[in-house]
C-alpha cells in the first residue's frame, strides 16, 4: 500500500511530535513509531529544558556553560541560536498545556533546579518526571489534530532515495539524489508499505540499547542512525556517548535512572563506606559535567573492586524530597530503598548519544529533503558532552526551525510528482522465512552489547578498540549468513541497526586519537586541539565501507 502526505515524521518523542503540530497548520503529517506511540526517550526523560529564565542568570552563562562542556567542540552559532531560543520554545509548550512546577516560594514563575556543569539553577521541570508531562500533552495535541496521522507498531526500514543522473548528450556531469519518504514495515499486518513525503524527518532517537548498561528504553536501537548512513547521508561524532553516572543499581530495576537533579540538590556521591569522593576528580565535586563523574565513579569501582557507589542524599528535609522526586521516591521505595534514610545504589550507563546525523540550524542532513531532529542528529549544539538538560531544548528549537523551514518550502514541493516507488522494492519478504531461528538474534544481539561495554566503553585503549573492530566483522559475517533466512521481524531490523552503529562508532573511537570529553582512550590521554579540535564525520564510501575524516561541517 501506497501513502502520500506532505510530510513524514519518524519518532513520535518531543522532535517528532512538536514539528508535527507546528507544520501541521498547513500541511499533512504522517507520524510512525515502532511501537505504542508513549514509548519514547522523551517519556522517560525525569530532569527538564535548561534555560536562562532566573533572576541571577544570563544567556551568556548559559552558552558558557554549555560551551565549556562541550569541551572546544560545539559549533558557537547553534550554541547562541538554541540558548537564546530557549525562553520562546518554552512557552509553546506551556501554550500547549505543558504544566510546568512552579517555584516554591512564588507560583507566578518556574522552580528552577540545577544539575552538573551549570552554574545557575535553569532547569524548568515537571517535579521528576518531565518528559512524561511533555509526552502526553503533546501526543493528546497531535491526537486532536486532523491533519495528522499517528501509525503505531509500523517501524522504518529504510528510506526511499531516488537518483537522477545528470547528462550532457552521453556524458554523466554528477549525480543527484533526494530522499523521498520510507519503507515502513507494519508489525502486526505483517506488510511493507511506502509512505511518500516531501520532508521525511528522522527523529528516532539515541542508540543506548548498543551498550549492554543503559538508561535508555528498548526502542534506542539506533534506527535513524543507522537508514541515514546507508542513504548516504553525513554522520558527526559518534564516539562521544554520554554515560549517565547515576543509574539505579538493583536486580529488580531495569534502565531507572536517578536523575542528575538529585546531585543538583544536594546529593552527594559516597563509597561503600561512606566516604565522598568527588572532590578528588573535580572543583566542582559532585556537580562536575557527567564524563567527569561517570569516570570517577568508574574509577572508583575498579579501585574497590565493588559493585556500585552510592547517591545520599538523606540530609534533606524528607517532606522536600517525596515532593521534589515523588517518581524517584516510590520506584526506590517499592525496591526497599528510602530516599529518605537510605543512599541510593548507583552505577553508570550508557545515555546520551552526543553525535548523530549532521544537520545545520535548520535541521537538514547532506541528503536533500532528509532532516533529523532530537538525539539522531548531531547539531554542533553539544560538542564532546552534553550539557545536563540540554536535549529537550534542542529538539524543542530544532523541531521548530524545522517546521519552519518545510512549511516555507512545501508550496514549490507540491509541484513535483512523486516517483513511482513499490513495497516489492523492498528486499525482503516480510510474509515468508523460518520463525524458529530467533536465537540466532539474540545471540547476536547479546554480544554487540557485551562488546561494546567491555571494549568500547568510559575507559578505551586502541587495542581494545581493534579487537572491537574484529569481533564485530565476524558478527557481521553471521547475521549476513542468517538474515536472509529468517522471516523480517523487529528484532532483525533492530540487530542489523544497533550492530551498523556499534560498528560506526568503533571506527570514530579508532580516528580520535587524542581524550577528549566523553572519549577518553588510556593511550592518548591529552586534549589534541592542534589536530583534533574539529568533528569526525563519517559517511558511507563508494565501495560501502565507512570513511572517516576529521573536518568542520
Amino acid at each position: 500500500m501506497d501513502h502520500q502526505f506532505d510530510f513524514l515524521v519518524i519518532g513520535s518523542g518531543i522532535a517528532g511530535l512538536t514539528f508535527a503540530l507546528k507544520a501541521a497548520r498547513d500541511a499533512t503529517v504522517a507520524i510512525v513509531t515502532k511501537k505504542d506511540k508513549l514509548e519514547t526517550s522523551t517519556n522517560y526523560a525525569q530532569g527538564g529544558i535548561a534555560s536562562a529564565l532566573g533572576p541571577d542568570d544570563s544567556f551568556q552563562l548559559h552558552i558558557e556553560d554549555t560551551l565549556k562542556a562541550g569541551d572546544g567542540l560545539c559549533h558557537e552559532d547553534v550554541v547562541e541560536k538554541v540558548v537564546r531560543s530557549g525562553p520562546d520554545r518554552i512557552r509553546d509548550l506551556v501554550t500547549f498545556g505543558v504544566a510546568f512546577s512552579k517555584s516554591r516560594t512564588d507560583e507566578a514563575f518556574f522552580d528552577l533546579g540545577r544539575e552538573g556543569g551549570h552554574s545557575r539553577n535553569r532547569v524548568v521541570h515537571a517535579e521528576d518526571m518531565t518528559g512524561r508531562a511533555i509526552e502526553r500533552v503533546l501526543i493528546e495535541a497531535a491526537e486532536a489534530n486532523p491533519n495528522i496521522h499517528i501509525f503505531e507498531d509500523h517501524l522504518a526500514l529504510d528510506l526511499i532515495v531516488q537518483h537522477d543522473s545528470l547528462r550532457l548528450g552521453t556524458t554523466p556531469l554528477k549525480q543527484h539524489q533526494q530522499c523521498w519518504g520510507a519503507f515502513i514495515f507494519d508489525s502486526k499486518a505483517r506488510e511493507i508499505h511506502t509512505f511518500m513525503a516531501h520532508a521525511t524527518l528522522l527523529c528516532t532517537g539515541g542508540a543506548g540499547k548498543v551498550y549492554l548498561y543503559t538508561s535508555n528504553p528498548d526502542v534506542a536501537t539506533g534506527d535513524g542512525l543507522a537508514m541515514a548512513y546507508r542513504a548516504g547521508a553525513r554522520l558527526a561524532n559518534l564516539e562521544f556517548v554520554q554515560f549517565h553516572p547515576t543509574c539505579l543499581y538493583h536486580p529488580q530495576a531495569k534502565n531507572f535512572l536517578i536523575s542528575e537533579a538529585v546531585r543538583g540538590e544536594g546529593g552527594r556521591l559516597i563509597d561503600r563506606r561512606g566516604n565522598a569522593f568527588m572532590e578528588k576528580y573535580h572543583p566542582m565535586k559532585d556537580l562536575a559535567f557527567r564524563d567527569v563523574v561517570a569516570r570517577a565513579i568508574d574509577t572508583e569501582m575498579k579501585r574497590t573492586g565493588d559493585d556500585c557507589v552510592f547517591l545520599d542524599i538523606t540530609h534533606r528535609d524528607p517532606a522536600f524530597l517525596k515532593q521534589r522526586f515523588p517518581n524517584i521516591y516510590s520506584k526506590c521505595l517499592s525496591l526497599g530503598i528510602d530516599i529518605t534514610r537510605d543512599p541510593i545504589p548507583v552505577v553508570p550507563a550508557a545515555h546520551y548519544m552526543c553525535g548523530g546525523i549532521a544537520t545545520n540550524l535548520a535541521g537538514e542532513t547532506s541528503l536533500p529533503n532528509l532532516y533529523a531532529i532530537g538525539e539522531c542528529a548531531c547539531t554542533g549544539l553539544h560538542g564532546a558532552n552534553r550539557l545536563a538538560s540540554n536535549s529537550l531544548l534542542e529538539a524543542a528549537v530544532f523541531s521548530h526551525e524545522a517546521a519552519r523551514c518545510c512549511t516555507e518550502r512545501l508550496e514549490a514541493w507540491r509541484r513535483r510528482r512523486f516517483p513511482a516507488v513499490s513495497a516489492e522494492a523492498f528486499p525482503f519478504d516480510a510474509a515468508n522465512g523460518n520463525q524458529n531461528e530467533m536465537v540466532l538474534i539474540s545471540h547476536n544481539w547479546d554480544d554487540v552489547r557485551r562488546l561494546m561495554w567491555n571494549y568500547v566503553g568510559i575507559v578505551r585503549r586502541d587495542k581494545r578498540l581493534r579487537l572491537a573492530q574484529k569481533h564485530m566483522a565476524q558478527i557481521w559475517l553471521e547475521i549476513r549468513e542468517h538474515m536472509p533466512n529468517i522471516q523480517l521481524n523487529s528484532d532483525l531490523v533492530e540487530l542489523q541497526n544497533l550492530a551498523l552503529v556499534a560498528e560506526l562508532i568503533i571506527h570514530c573511537a579508532i580516528a580520535r586519537t587524542e581524550s577528549r570529553g566523553l572519549h577518553y582512550n588510556l593511550d592518548y590521554p591529552q586534549k589534541d586541539d592542534i589536530h583534533w579540535r574539529k568533528d569526525t564525520v563519517i559517511q558511507r564510501g563508494p565501495y560501502g565501507d565507512p570513511v572517516v575524516q576529521g573536518l568542520a561541517w
